[in-house]
């Protein structure tokens, strides 16, 4: 390949990763629905896209270390106090039985189905038992389960990614060295001394970030270009000691950042989300593209075949064997059973392995990456198709109802919260103050933990079940820097009350983030306001705004509550109530002596 035809791959594999995330999500659909597409359609048009062109020799190397980037960001979510003893059991469960139970019925049909050779099928089913925060995360994104379900399938999809990486390495070079009749006890300790290195690598890791971030204190671009810095040298390290073992350490590494108290994190956004978008379109583009058009039609048929039994059979089973006696049965058990897309550890470890034993003779195993190929294209499609109305007629679906975040314990602020919870929302309310925090209580509001907050400012930490955010506290800086850092945070709006002109803040009047109520309703008048007799009224349906009102929020006739700001006020609809803020009442003037 020249340099020109060089450049010219790598200037399209980018603008395609990019240009199809664009795509999707104008069209509101899981981005791996447009990149794999992509990537087959150009990988046929064009040979300058194909990996075994532009990195012939080490492309399965950059794919690992990619791929341990993706998973310690993952590990970064894996916060133990959002998962429950009771589900880190069902998570466990998923785990051991969704390996074997899927590896046995790979292993049983496929030389059925392909009529390839037991040990192809064997290498295929390790492959297909992964799954992966790449595509677990933006479906579940898409689809809006309840906080419950969402955190088993996350848990779930990031560590069977390594688990399922190791095994596949192992029947690798059992097959390359002849030895795959080798016993079970063999294998376990084969695995066994895997998992050894890769936690091994994730408590270096651990350690060099605990230095770097708490003893150095380094700063959010330095802190960032450090946990990069640090991933990619633990997993390359393992995995230069044994195959595969750096994802292990990459997400335990992750998991232990998340889980360590005192470390002082930087914000890992935007770089890093950035960086793992940008990373996963690479992938799934060049992977894809590395597929050939004449190798799909041969097993086409029959990995339709696999798909449905791996959709309608295989992930039910092992959803209700796993969830079965536990508080997830029924339901939201059911779901679960429904949620089991294929991933880019799939797609990578089919195209690293693949190539390789058909290369050293193995009949059949050039059919490993098409057969993966088009599982992962069809479980995402029928997941991504079918996933919202079955939630939906499960019941598990969040409801679009907005449940708001109040930060404040002023009198007014809590009188705001309670005209809200008049509504029909189900308001969250949180202050620093004891005295504050009393006045919510005999409100009759929900009061927030008082960690909340910071639990929030965590990396890639979530306000769950929170799905706007009011900033209504009197210290305008607070509300101004809170604003900024939990954003990534909230599923919805972060809002702050407006400071007013005089406010001593130093960055309160900095920020050019758009403030609730408009430029008049700032805090002090609300607060003045409110002093004066002012009172938080909610409008009948269709009622409009009465006169010398201030219309504040607009709660929709499904629950969905919308601010009114400076740069968007909002026009309630025929059915819709407004939260309004009513002038204060004139004095009485006293009768005169005698009158």
């Amino acid at each position: 390949m020249t340099d020109d035809e060089f450049l010219l791959g790598i200037a399209l594999t980018v603008a395609l990763a990019v240009g199809s995330q664009v795509l999707a999500n104008r069209l509101r659909v899981p981005a791996l629905i447009v990149l794999l597409p992509a990537g087959f359609i150009a990988g046929a048009l064009t040979d300058v896209v194909r990996p075994g062109n532009l990195v012939p020799e080490h492309f399965s190397s950059l794919v690992s270390l990619s791929v341990a980037v993706i998973l310690y960001d993952a590990g970064l979510g894996l916060d133990l106090r959002h998962l429950p003893r009771g589900r880190r059991a069902v998570v466990g469960r998923l785990l051991v039985l969704g390996v074997a139970i899927t590896w046995a019925a790979v292993c049983g049909v496929g030389p059925v189905l392909f009529g390839v050779p037991v040990a192809v099928a064997v290498m295929l089913g390790v492959i297909l038992v992964v799954s992966g925060p790449t595509v677990v995360g933006p479906l579940l994104d898409y689809i809006r389960p309840s906080e419950e379900v969402r955190r088993v399938l996350i848990w779930e999809g990031t560590l069977v990614d390594p688990v399922g990486a190791i095994l596949g390495a192992l029947v690798f070079h059992s097959l390359m060295s002849g030895d795959f009749k080798a016993g079970w006890a063999f294998h376990l300790g084969e695995f066994c001394i895997s998992a050894a290195v890769g936690l091994a690598g994730g408590v270096v890791g651990a350690a060099l970030l605990w230095l770097a971030l708490h003893t150095l204190r380094l700063g959010e671009t330095l802190g960032t270009l450090a946990q990069l810095a640090t991933v990619v040298a633990v997993s390359a390290c393992c995995d230069v000691l044994r195959d595969d073992t750096g994802l292990i350490a990459a997400i335990v590494t992750g998991m232990a950042v998340a889980n360590l108290r005192g470390l002082d994190m930087p914000a890992r956004r935007p770089f890093f989300e950035t960086l793992v978008q940008l990373i996963i379109g690479l992938l799934f583009v060049s992977i894809s593209a590395g597929v050939a058009l004449s190798t799909v039609k041969p097993v086409l048929l029959p990995s339709l075949v696999l798909i449905a039994l791996l959709v309608l059979v295989v992930r039910p089973l092992v959803a209700f064997l796993s969830t079965s006696r536990s508080e997830l049965a029924g339901e939201e058990g059911a779901f679960i059973g429904w949620m089991a897309p294929r991933g880019i550890v799939a797609a990578s470890t089919a195209s690293a392995f693949s190539g390789t034993l058909a290369g050293a003779g193995l009949d059949g195993a050039s059919a490993i990456l098409p057969i993966t190929f088009l599982v992962i294209v069809g479980t995402v499609v029928v997941y991504a198709l079918t996933a919202v109305p079955v939630a939906r007629r499960l019941g598990v679906v969040r409801s679009a109802r907005t449940r708001p975040l109040l930060v404040g314990g002023e009198p007014w602020v809590v009188a705001l919260g309670s005209c809200l919870q008049s509504a029909g929302l189900d308001v969250l309310m949180w202050a620093g103050p004891d005295e504050q925090r009393e006045r919510i209580t005999e409100a009759g509001i929900a009061l927030a933990p008082g960690e909340l907050l910071a639990t929030a400012t965590a990396p890639g930490a979530q306000l769950e079940g929170v799905t706007a955010v009011f900033l209504l506290t009197d210290d305008d800086d607070f509300n101004a820097l809170l604003s900024i850092v939990v954003e990534d945070s909230v599923d919805g709006p972060v809002h702050r009350v407006g400071p007013p002109e005089d406010s001593p803040g130093a960055v309160a009047h900095c920020s050019d983030r758009d403030v609730l109520f408009g430029g008049d309703l700032v805090r002090q008048a609300l607060a003045l306001r409110y002093e004066q007799g002012a009172r938080f009224m909610l409008t009948a349906p269709g009622g409009g705004v009465p006169a010398g009102h201030d219309a504040l929020f607009v709660v929709g006739a499904d629950g969905r509550l919308e601010a009114v700001t400076g740069a968007r006020p909002v026009v309630p609809g025929p059915a819709d109530r407004v939260v309004t803020l009513g002038p204060a009442p004139v004095a009485a003037t006293p009768l005169p002596a005698g009158g």
